[in-house]
């Protein structure tokens, strides 16, 4: 059995930029999102309260959030550590995937955009089952070799494409999908992960939205949110049951004097198997809940009971 990959160091936090000129990856919403003056605003703030490490991709916006971050950092002065990652395409219709040509490509066009000439962590998007892990990775320590990224992973792999990963390559990080309400990697993919040393990155640490209070049982979505925007992924959590437990989080929340999101995250923060924890915030003002989580900790008695008023949910 292969040994153990030595462990990936990154920021506890990371600040998300996947709204930086859009929304995510999807076509349909690039040149949308948060305008570059905002998206300034919003890094000026994350990097005041101390968040060092920025997490975007190349397909976000098509290519503006990688563009506003590396205009940033040019105007700034300033170099947080960063992600990236591929295999997305940048347009409707236009390639995607993990071929190792493309895979170098996108990579010179990420390091083109964000100015820079060198990532410490650069993700595969996706899993791709046209091309053989073992050729995608070969681009991938390729570019490492020459010095281009300080480390690669994966992104929205499940526990058996992680296993066939480590298999074929050394990806030191997978980053997917993780919070109070989708806790599907519980089972087997964190357990694989601690056993090969991989790093955890968690994205949607809030379920995009669902753990701030935002959406109330029987009121519309409010404008602008992710339910009014791309709400596939969390269809989900529209039921009866999730808002009942969503009550029950709110009322351990108000007792702790912190916010729904501030426990969220705190609840994560407490746990040594996130290694890092992505946050998407749309405003400066959204980054409080984090410091609430920062500043008061979430025990393990209250992870207990966190845990017990989710108790019976769907974990993805």
């Amino acid at each position: 059995m292969p040994g153990e990959i030595q462990r990936l160091t990154v920021s506890r936090i990371a600040l998300g930029c996947g709204n930086f000129g859009g929304v995510g990856s999807a076509p349909e919403f690039f040149g949308q999102g948060l305008t570059e003056g905002e998206a300034f605003g919003l890094m000026d703030a994350a990097w005041e309260s101390g968040i060092d490490w920025f997490d975007t991709a190349d397909a976000y916006g098509g290519g503006r959030s990688e563009r506003a971050i590396g205009r940033w950092m040019a105007s700034r002065g300033i170099r947080p550590r960063l992600t990236t990652k591929t295999f997305n395409p940048m347009e409707a219709g236009a390639d995607h995937g993990l071929k190792p040509d493309r895979v170098a490509r996108q990579l010179r066009s990420s390091l083109d955009r964000l100015g820079v000439g060198r990532v410490d962590l650069y993700l595969a998007h996706d899993f791709d089952p046209a091309v053989p892990l073992a050729e995608s990775f070969g681009a991938f320590a390729a570019a490492q070799a020459d010095g281009l990224i300080g480390a690669y992973g994966v992104s929205n792999f499940d526990p058996a494409q992680l296993a066939a990963s480590l298999a074929a390559g050394q990806p030191r990080a997978v980053q997917n999908s993780y919070s109070l309400l989708g806790r599907h990697d519980e089972a087997a993919l964190l357990p694989l992960c601690a056993e090969r040393g991989v790093a955890y990155l968690a994205f949607s640490p809030l379920a995009g939205g669902w753990l701030t209070g935002k959406y109330r049982r029987g009121e519309p979505y409010p404008a602008g949110s992710r339910m009014t925007q791309r709400p596939e992924p969390y269809r989900e959590f529209v039921s009866g049951p999730t808002f009942d437990a969503l009550a029950r989080l709110q009322a351990i929340a108000a007792r702790r004097g912190t916010s729904l999101a501030g426990l969220a995250l705190g609840w994560l923060l407490a746990d040594e198997r996130v290694t890092q924890v992505v946050i998407g915030p749309g405003r400066p003002e959204h980054l409080t809940p984090v410091a609430e989580a920062r500043r008061q900790p979430v025990s393990a008695e209250e992870r207990i009971e966190i845990e017990a008023a989710v108790a019976g949910l769907s974990r993805g």
